[in-house]
């Protein structure tokens, strides 16, 4: 079963996010309190744990928020999936909106890690409908 591992906010743009208990989801908003949050298509980002793993089996040491993800997953392959997807994560609704990203420029992130799977790897999406998101809650695909 797909889940929610971690749940990561960050101040700024461009930085590692840090885990927290809970996250609160606004509708066309995004993480309360989270630096991507706006009227815009990327308002959360997800990364898939194994896409850590990876890294990590490189010999990097980063785990969730690392790589800007606000919710890290386990259990689902989210670049597999369409955009417009939606996505019932706990009690909030996602749809994809992005798969990958374009990096312009070394960001932070890479300089602090070594090298990043977000742009390859990390999904967006918009908040469809709003609501608390813990670690353990389920990710299923509708």
């Amino acid at each position: 079963m797909a889940q929610v591992d971690a749940v990561c906010i960050s101040e700024n743009k461009g930085e590692r996010k840090k885990p927290v208990a809970s996250v609160e989801l606004r509708e066309n908003h995004g993480i309360v309190g989270d630096a991507h949050a706006g009227d815009w298509h990327r308002q959360v980002s997800l990364l898939a744990q194994e896409s850590i793993d990876k890294m990590r089996a490189l010999g990097l040491d980063v785990s969730a928020g690392d790589f800007a993800e606000n919710l890290t997953t386990s259990g689902i392959d989210l670049v597999s999936l369409p955009i417009g997807t939606r996505l019932q994560i706990g009690e909030t609704l996602l749809e994809v909106t992005q798969i990958g990203k374009e990096c312009h420029t070394r960001c932070a992130i890479f300089y602090q890690a070594g090298d990043c799977v977000m742009p390859k790897e990390g999904i967006f999406g918009k908040v469809i409908c709003g609501g608390t998101i813990r670690p353990g809650d389920t990710v299923q695909q509708l």
